[in-house]
């Protein structure tokens, strides 16, 4: 059957057949999986590899893991990771393709703006937009290639750490929030699928809550979940130099906190973060 679904599933190295993408993956999956469970642990190492070379750039060459996993079960947690955030972006362009229903939250100033609405399955879920004066590039490498550098910018971030690499465009991340007095929240830390995908000019990083068996919940910490978070980072129109900057955010912040309270904080953290983003790229900025 393995066999039989790889071959099925060829064309999902072909960005010109993107709807075999997502079934394509589960499938692989779960054939990879089912042999695990049944006993099959000895599968041939040729297999995932095949496996890698059909997938292309979306499983492109990875370290080895530690430990005794073995192949077939490493293969199978990395296309289930990769899975996860696929499925997390074509749920923000569903999202993103929603012209009504927003409604203002907080204006950061007279370029930037925070609204949000209420979807099935993700609650209330916040769109923040601004023009950044800095190149998608730019904005691109901060926020995703050298995301394990954000707390040294973002002051409400104590720690950041890459758990897993799965190819270029997958990462498995940890994030810790800073401990603040009087902070009506408290400390959360999150573990999450971060995807990064380009389509034309425009790039899109994605990110969803998953599990991490190795890094079990942080003591003085509660284990929150982002259901969905999706930046969009697309040249301006007629200045290249410039970058249209969107951020979708649904999150599960648990504990006992009163909605009136999670739709307070989670748009003023998005008004934070972007403050905070802005000051870090203009005292960086080259002479």
């Amino acid at each position: 059957m393995l066999q039989a679904t790889v071959k099925l599933c060829c064309g999902i190295a072909h960005d010109h057949l993107p709807g075999f993408k997502i079934p394509a993956v589960a499938a692989i999956q779960k054939d990879v999986k089912g042999l695990v469970v049944r006993g099959s642990c000895r599968l041939p190492s040729k297999i995932p590899h095949y496996i890698h070379r059909l997938m292309g750039k979306e499983t492109a060459a990875c370290p080895e893991p530690d430990g005794d996993v073995s192949p077939s079960q490493s293969s199978s947690v990395d296309l289930s990771y990769i899975a996860q955030g696929e499925r997390a972006l074509q749920r923000a362009l569903s999202i993103l393709q929603q012209r009504t229903g927003w409604q203002a939250e907080t204006m950061l100033d007279a370029r930037a703006a925070v609204s949000s609405t209420a979807l099935p399955g993700l609650g209330k879920v916040f769109r923040a937009e601004v023009v950044l004066a800095v190149p998608v590039a730019r904005l691109h490498r901060e926020l995703f290639e050298r995301i394990e550098q954000m707390p040294q910018w973002n002051p409400t971030l104590s720690r950041v750490k890459v758990l897993q690499r799965v190819g270029t465009d997958t990462l498995v991340t940890h994030e810790v929030t800073a401990p603040s007095p009087g902070n009506l929240v408290g400390q959360r830390d999150f573990v999450s699928v971060r995807h990064r995908v380009r389509r034309d000019a425009a790039v899109y990083l994605v990110g969803t809550a998953t599990h991490a068996k190795l890094l079990p919940s942080q003591e003085g910490c509660i284990r929150a979940e982002s259901r969905l978070s999706c930046i969009v980072l697309q040249p301006l129109v007629g200045d290249p130099g410039r970058t249209h900057f969107t951020w979708l955010l649904s999150m599960d912040l648990k504990g006992w906190i009163p909605a009136s309270v999670t739709n307070r904080v989670l748009p003023q953290s998005q008004a934070d973060f972007i403050q905070h983003l802005r000051r870090h790229l203009a005292a960086t900025a080259c002479p």
